[in-house]
């Protein structure tokens, strides 16, 4: 069977236009690169291991669940891992005859279409990672009984490819677990602490063999107990995440279809010091090692060493709901907004060396907490670095995560060449503790001594700069000093007036710099924002400095050679100290 539609059409294109390529660039090479065998691609297929399907109605239309096939190509290589050809994947339904009725979903497989007991998609093109394959939606059968089963077998066939064949099985009737909504508190304030009496239903038409219930919270949140058969893990601390606390607890039991089940006792839900905005996330499941293998995502856990946390059955009265086979109602999520702050302290760096060289600063702030910042639902960026570039100077290499914009804060299409200013936009969420890092490389134009550029950390948008849980914004400026005068004691520590200031350096989490580091050299910093002194990249410390824009214009060559002879006696000096110490 050969059928072309447009999405088909439209990858072969693409194909075509890859190969011209490739020949372009094989003729170019020519025969100094050697042709070397290429391994034949292996692709798997994904989807659930089974589907539970309503029983057909004594009248009426039967209603229907959705199952979605998934390909996946487990090359890493978003380049050069993809597979350039045809294929074809066909799913065998002899095994669910009289079980089911398997239709296409056409819009979701449009490549797609049933000739008797086979379904068979035809496309082109299989890029690295896990992509649709099809979807189909199916109903009991006419004359099925609860408890009928059986199974679709999917396979592939491409030249040059090896599809592994993948089974799926669909089953009349079957436990439908329903979790209902706790009726939490959702303003809270730090410390405070909730009962959450959990409870759930089995709507469907047979026993669940016990369940698998599932705890997730935010880094805000807790759940002091740590039930011996619960297991557990928390999210990676270096990555930027929502911190993620996850329990998947085994409940044995025979939950009967029909009944509704508590905890025997409630769980206990807290607010930490560090909570502002926070998530809860519950969910019931039929316990399976498919289902625990799914749910852990590959994740360490570990078990927990108190109690046995056990479901009994619920008082007499409970609400009953319409039998619903669907997995949407075995979850429910609740949010809450605690009463609490966090203080953004900036970071600045003091810098030096001679016209013409190029020097490296860090930058940044970091989260004195106590409340950790990460917007769950929206995904928004918490905050922004603004940073105004020292006169006198040029930035010659940026984070990547930074835009160059105008002087008064405009768009600038230009993003390869030297800008006046900066936005550097942090990620969804700011840890207690964390921050953000910016590390940037300047080229000296002109000597200039104590040229300044203002390093401050705002909320993302610029009219309305204020942080809303922040209460001391006075610290939420520092500086970048650019041949400063002096040793450098009160150097980007200083912040602009006002009240809340933390009266202390704020210095960068980063080493010490080396004392063997000449100053006017091409890497050079005299003091690094990350000296273990905490003297440099402060946001607090010392004398208030001069604003942005406040400098002395080195009037001839000669001071400008001596400012680097100072720099390197001044280097000189503190080596000989260290020898001595």
């Amino acid at each position: 069977m050969t059928r072309s539609t447009p999405r088909t059409v439209l990858h072969r294109a693409a194909g075509s236009f890859a190969a011209a390529g490739l020949l372009a660039a094989a003729s170019l090479a020519g025969a100094a690169a050697p042709a070397q065998a290429v391994d034949t691609p292996v692709f798997t297929f994904g989807g659930p291991a089974e589907t539970a399907l309503h029983p057909y109605p004594a009248s009426g239309k039967p209603k229907s669940s959705k199952v979605g096939i998934t390909l996946d190509n487990p090359s890493e290589d978003e380049e050069n891992g993809g597979f350039d050809g045809d294929f074809t994947l066909t799913f065998d339904l002899i095994g669910v005859a009289g079980v089911a009725d398997v239709k296409i979903d056409g819009e979701a497989s449009p490549d797609c279409e049933i000739t008797g007991t086979k379904a068979v998609c035809e496309d082109w093109g299989i890029r690295p990672g896990s992509q649709p394959a099809a979807h189909f939606v199916v109903t009991a059968a006419d004359g099925s009984e609860n408890g009928d089963t059986g199974t679709i077998t999917v396979t592939g066939q491409a030249d040059g490819a090896t599809f592994t064949p993948f089974t799926t099985r669909l089953t009349v009737g079957g436990p439908d677990l329903v979790m209902e909504r706790l009726p939490l508190k959702s303003e809270l304030t730090p410390g405070e602490k909730q009962q959450a009496p959990i409870t759930f239903a089995n709507r469907g038409t047979r026993d669940a063999d016990g369940v698998l219930l599932t705890l997730r919270y935010s880094r805000g949140l807790d759940i002091p107990q740590r039930y011996s058969n619960c297991e557990y893990t928390v999210d990676d601390p270096d990555l930027p995440d929502f911190g993620w606390t996850t329990a998947l607890c085994s409940v044995e039991g025979a939950f009967e279809a029909g009944a509704t089940y508590t905890l025997a006792t409630p769980l206990t839900l807290e607010a930490t010091e560090r909570a502002y905005y926070d998530t809860f996330v519950y969910g019931i499941h039929e316990n399976s090692a498919a289902q625990r293998t799914a749910l852990r995502a590959g994740a360490p856990f570990e078990r927990g060493s108190g109690g046995v946390l056990k479901a009994v059955p619920a008082k007499k009265g409970a609400a009953a709901r319409s039998t619903d086979l669907t997995p949407g109602d075995n979850q429910q999520e609740a949010d809450f907004r605690t009463e609490n702050t966090a203080d953004f302290v900036a970071y600045g760096d003091q810098v030096a060396g001679a016209e013409g060289s190029t020097v490296k600063a860090d930058i940044g702030f970091r989260n004195e907490g106590p409340a950790w910042i990460g917007h769950i639902r929206s995904g928004e960026d918490v905050a922004t670095v603004d940073f105004t570039v020292p006169q006198g100077a040029s930035v010659t290499s940026k984070p990547e995560r930074c835009r160059a914009v105008t002087a008064d804060g405009k768009n600038r299409e230009d993003q390869n060449s030297p800008a006046p200013r900066y936005f550097c936009n942090t990620s969804m969420t700011v840890r207690d503790g964390a921050g953000l890092d910016l590390p940037f490389e300047l080229r000296v134009d002109k000597a200039m001594v104590g040229a300044s550029g203002a390093v401050t950390v705002r909320n993302t948008f610029l009219k309305n700069p204020k942080l809303p849980f922040d209460p001391k914004p006075a610290n939420n400026t520092a500086y970048l000093i650019l041949n400063g005068e002096g040793d450098g004691s009160d150097s980007g520590g200083a912040t602009e007036g006002g009240d809340g200031g933390s009266g202390e350096p704020s210095t960068p989490p980063t080493s010490a710099p080396d004392p063997e580091e000449s100053p006017s050299g091409t890497s050079g910093s005299a003091t690094s924002g990350g000296s273990s002194s905490g003297t440099a990249g402060g946001s607090g410390g010392g004398g208030g400095l001069a604003s942005t824009g406040s400098v002395a214009l080195i009037a001839s060559g000669t001071a400008a050679a001596a400012l680097a002879a100072g720099l390197v006696l001044f280097t000189a000096a503190r080596r000989r100290a260290a020898r001595h110490s």
